[in-house]
């Protein structure tokens, strides 16, 4: 198995080399993609042979290796979306066609202090942390929180997580002022985000935007009338779905692929008019 060298062109935009701990991407010739962790004395196998990870530690971001059957994998540092679609998870987690939509809508910015409900594995917290904003989770479930946090420090690192802090928590029962302020945004991932609505003009600054994730329609139904229920505290409300269509493009041959990725869930956003004061 040899490295194949790259061209001068290539070379001139590759990053640091690949090192033992890092995470890369495999790529085989038929697109398939595999998230791979290199060791020492690592080997990733598949059908197609196996490739030692010493071959491709010490090697440029951008080359290509060879398995012992003769297959042959560009290695890249994953995106974020690669690593969201590849990392371990406990949970559904929610998939790259939402989570810059709902990062956008949002209007994540560095410094802004986010609550997220529903943190599950942990891929919106990246998204919002990557940015450089400061997210404060609440998760019902133990292992699910765990996960998280490990996805969190093992694609983005130490000062990230220290931005990152979750609570064992149920949001439905109430959410408490963060230390020094008050939150500038709410994103919310759980079954019924309807039932944290009420609880947040106490604990966000006016002006503050809430986005709610939800896969049913009926349920981004609820979200919308609790909202208008407190009509004089939530403004500028709309629900939109995103859908994600790719292309064939080969030659003369064009046309919109056969599949598409349509429906995954509903974003309902909506903006503090008044916070409560009460706390």
């Amino acid at each position: 198995m040899a490295l194949v060298a790259a061209s001068s062109e290539t070379a001139q935009v590759m990053s640091a080399s690949f090192a033992s701990g890092d995470r890369v991407l495999l790529i085989d010739t038929k697109e398939r993609r595999y998230l791979v962790t290199l060791e020492e004395t690592g080997e990733f196998h598949s059908h197609a042979g196996f490739v030692a990870h010493s071959h491709i530690i010490g090697a440029p971001e951008g080359c290509s290796v060879e398995s012992t059957k003769g297959a042959r994998y560009v290695v890249l540092r994953p995106t974020l979306e690669d690593f969201v679609i590849e990392m371990p998870r406990g949970a559904q987690v929610i998939y790259p066609k939402d989570l810059a939509p709902i990062a956008m809508l949002a209007d994540i910015a560095p410094g802004h202090l986010v609550f997220e409900s529903g943190v599950g594995s942990g891929a919106l917290s990246m998204t919002m942390l990557r940015t450089g904003a400061r997210v404060i989770g609440y998760e019902l479930r133990e292992d699910f929180a765990q996960r998280a946090k490990k996805n969190v420090e093992s694609f983005l690192g130490d000062e990230p997580s220290a931005r990152f802090h979750v609570m064992i928590r149920d949001s439905y029962a109430g959410i408490d002022l963060p230390n020094g302020g008050r939150f500038d945004r709410a994103v919310l991932d759980l079954p019924e985000p309807w039932q944290v609505l009420p609880h947040l003009p106490s604990v966000m600054h006016a002006g503050g935007v809430v986005v709610a994730y939800t896969p049913s329609i009926t349920q981004a139904v609820k979200v919308r009338e609790v909202l208008n229920q407190q009509r004089g505290q939530w403004v500028a409300m709309r629900t939109l779905e995103v859908l994600h269509r790719t292309w064939h493009i080969e030659g003369e041959s064009v046309r919109p692929d056969h599949r598409m990725v349509a429906h995954t869930g509903f974003l309902t956003t909506a903006r503090l008019l008044v916070a409560d004061s009460a706390r």
